[in-house]
């Protein structure tokens, strides 16, 4: 739906296209820009789909849904500027993606008289990270966010704590869930895109095993036919266990997940999904470290699971192939995880 014009309310427009546990790590960031300046409206642009994250959020703040894949190349670009700036007439531009796409778009803006700002990745530290050279934890992917506005000259305080107001309404998932009484319910995320992030499925079979045993009720989360597979496995073997794959959208899992004592999750976009409702979390860190930045929003590095090897981290997104050919990075016991969980749950 068009949204109008309104000359009188200076704009700004903001990019970020992928993946979903950046654009959730927007949301601290975007929500507080808003609230601190009411005078200015900020129009958020990202996949459609990203769209069912931004719970409540501040009047002056829109979300415009794109696909894409139907913007393709410089001349797609260019259209994908031109319904921009024909809809929303800007005056700033904050590119928090900087790839080819949002520089392509950035240039549009800037020749039209639009002041641009773009995020300062950090490549060479976190180049110098990954290659051993330095175990200095790097500046926060949120605090990269608010500079982006602060050089646009928005200073602002990043003020965050959640997308709701206490616990949210998961009636509608009665057929599915108990009754939420004093028993723990914890979330267990157990994959990711990459390999280099992921614990052993194996491993957290064996995690999952132990907390039925202790009577948590564990949810576990994830996507597609593949995950789902292993999670029914796991729902027929242990009791206490129980599947949320495909039964929701990104907005019903947020309010399940407001609903948990605890989410262990990789470092995947769980992590960041689960701090945006305030639910405690544990991190399953392997190829990848906190120490990079993307750690999730009022998470601590004590919060995170890993292990002390010189070789960690071996990459920023956990993507590249173990130089070993093992992954010793995961190799942590699952009773160890489960020790964690039960402390944090106390």
């Amino acid at each position: 739906m068009a949204v109008e014009k309104n000359n009188s309310q200076p704009t700004v427009v903001v990019t970020r296209f992928s993946a979903v546990g950046d654009v959730a790590m927007t949301i601290p960031v975007l929500y507080s820009v808003a609230r601190c300046c009411p005078q200015y409206r900020f129009v958020f642009v990202s996949r459609v789909r990203f769209g069912q994250l931004f719970i409540d959020k501040p009047q002056n703040l829109i979300f415009k849904g794109v696909n894409p894949d139907e913007y393709k190349g410089v001349m797609g670009l260019r259209r994908l500027y031109s319904e921009l700036n024909g809809e929303f007439s800007p005056e700033l531009f904050a590119d928090l993606h900087d790839v080819l796409r949002t520089k392509i778009l950035r240039v549009f803006f800037a020749l039209d008289g639009v002041r641009t700002e773009r995020i300062m990745k950090g490549r060479v530290q976190k180049w110098r990270l990954t290659q051993g050279k330095s175990k200095e934890p790097l500046e926060t992917t949120f605090s990269r966010y608010a500079d982006v506005f602060v050089r646009l000259g928005l200073p602002f305080t990043v003020d965050f704590s959640s997308l709701f107001d206490g616990k949210a309404a998961i009636d509608d998932f009665s057929s599915l869930l108990p009754v939420k009484g004093t028993d723990k319910w914890v979330g267990i995320a157990p994959f990711a895109r990459h390999k280099g992030k992921i614990y052993p499925i194996e491993l957290m079979r064996k995690v999952v095993e132990k907390l039925s045993q202790q009577g948590v009720k564990v949810i576990c989360f994830g996507n597609g036919e593949q995950e789902a597979l292993v999670v029914d496995g796991w729902c027929r073997d242990f009791k206490n266990v129980i599947s949320f794959i495909g039964k929701s959208n990104f907005a019903g899992e947020l309010r399940l997940i407001s609903n948990l004592d605890l989410m262990l999750s990789m470092d995947s976009a769980n992590m960041h999904v689960a701090s945006l409702v305030n639910t405690p979390v544990l991190s399953v860190w392997g190829a990848t470290s906190p120490l990079a930045g993307f750690l999730g929003w009022g998470q601590k590095e004590e919060d995170c699971i890993q292990l002390p090897l010189d070789c960690r981290p071996c990459s920023i997104f956990g993507d590249k192939p173990c130089k070993f050919g093992d992954y010793r990075c995961m190799d942590i016991q699952p009773q160890h995880i489960v020790d964690r969980i039960m402390a944090k749950l106390k």
